[in-house]
């Protein structure tokens, strides 16, 4: 908590984040639930996934040179209200009954921009409101900040659309993404430091650049595309509800909140996590236990051994995900964070959306079972490859901090 406890502004926008996940989290669910409604197809909910990931690598490899270019706090406002309207979009939408699906499907495209913008923005902020050595902690209360909205966000989702329909959930992000608007209002002026270059295609190359020669960085994020886009069940929840457990629309929450309920109680017990030097092995042993669990849910027939598993999974995720948001933000000079944490949106956000639409197509044409237990198969070979292959990253300390 000290963090929070040293930095107002960190405070501020970590509040402002935390609420405004609740919203996020409920959209999202809302988003497959009703692209099901309409259509019955995992193959659909599946191009959700898609009509998200070309926005999403192009604008978050530009946004991220942009946050290295003009005040990374202008970014983060400007294309969280871009957010904000879109939810809008979303409001009107279900309440006026257009029952297109086509229309989500490019506000979600939409939205997919906005965000590969604002996340490099958001993220590039925070090492300029805290001290270095509390990085760690400030990576777990973000993962603690996500994750609670996405353990409340589904299950308050299912609730209020079985409860009050489509239009009541997404009005519900509209109302606590204000609180986001906010906190970054709150905040003081973060201008680019070092050289200063105008965002464009050289810019990015040079992050690819820096990136290439700083193979324990690239590393990290390999091992989230494995994890991500082989072993990402969420695009078959709306069809394992019914199918695995026999449920409905409140299951496909369960089973959507599940990942975040573990990773909330993994972050209770993560005093451990900052003394762990060898974070490169730990990367690899978190995902191997995530794609282990995921592949185990595949088997699943019991409501609760299935959001067992999921919650495992989400606990190794956010293990994972605090070591190489470390590895990132500690290793990297400021000059080229954003650019670093605009691929960074790219994996982490895009690599769940390729996912979505592989898992989608994989169980269209064959089984969930299949899908699922094929993907954590991938995954775990993929990891042990990376991990031999890569000296940097199986060798890499925190102490040292050496990339290469």
């Amino acid at each position: 908590m000290r963090p929070l406890k040293e930095s107002p502004d960190f405070r501020r926008l970590w509040v402002g984040s935390t609420v405004s996940q609740l919203g996020t989290q409920m959209t999202a669910v809302t988003v497959s639930i009703q692209v099901y409604a309409l259509t019955r197809s995992t193959f659909a909910v599946g191009l959700v996934g898609l009509c998200a990931l070309v926005p999403l690598v192009v604008f978050g490899l530009y946004g991220g040179a942009m946050a290295d270019a003009i005040d990374r706090r202008i970014l983060a406002l400007v294309s969280s209200t871009g957010l904000w309207v879109l939810s809008m979009i979303l409001v009107l939408q279900s309440q006026l009954n257009w029952g297109q699906v086509w229309i989500l499907y490019a506000v979600v495209a939409c939205q997919s921009a906005c965000f590969a913008v604002n996340g490099p923005a958001r993220s590039a902020i925070i090492p300029r409101l805290i001290r270095p050595e509390l990085l760690p902690a400030a990576n777990t209360l973000s993962q603690a900040a996500f994750n609670l909205g996405f353990t409340v966000g589904p299950l308050v989702g299912a609730a209020v659309i079985a409860w009050h329909g489509f239009a009541a959930a997404y009005l519900v992000d509209v109302i606590t993404f204000t609180a986001a608007l906010y906190a970054l209002f709150r905040l003081p002026a973060v201008p680019p430091t070092g050289l200063v270059r105008r965002a464009g295609l050289q810019s990015v190359l040079e992050g690819f650049t820096f990136l290439r020669a700083a193979p324990a960085l690239l590393a990290t994020f390999l091992a989230d595309i494995l994890a991500m886009v082989f072993a990402q069940p969420r695009a078959l929840f709306p069809a394992v509800a019914g199918s695995f457990f026999a449920g409905g629309v409140r299951t496909v929450g369960l089973l959507q909140a599940a990942p975040a309920i573990g990773a909330l109680i993994g972050v209770v017990f993560s005093g451990w996590v900052s003394r762990v030097r060898r974070q490169g092995v730990a990367i690899v042993v978190a995902i191997t236990v995530y794609a282990a669990a995921v592949g185990l849910f595949g088997l699943s027939r019991t409501i609760w051994l299935g959001v067992a598993l999921l919650a495992l999974s989400g606990a190794a995720d956010m293990v994972s995900s605090a070591y190489r948001n470390t590895v990132l933000q500690s290793a990297a000079p400021d000059a080229m964070r954003g650019r670093l944490q605009g691929v960074f949106t790219v994996v982490v956000a895009g690599g769940p959306r390729l996912g979505d639409f592989v898992v989608g197509t994989s169980a269209s044409l064959t089984t969930p079972t299949i899908a699922l237990l094929g993907g954590a198969t991938v995954c775990i070979v993929g990891l042990l490859i990376l991990l031999a292959r890569n000296r940097p990253f199986r060798e890499y300390d925190s102490k040292t901090r050496a990339l290469s």
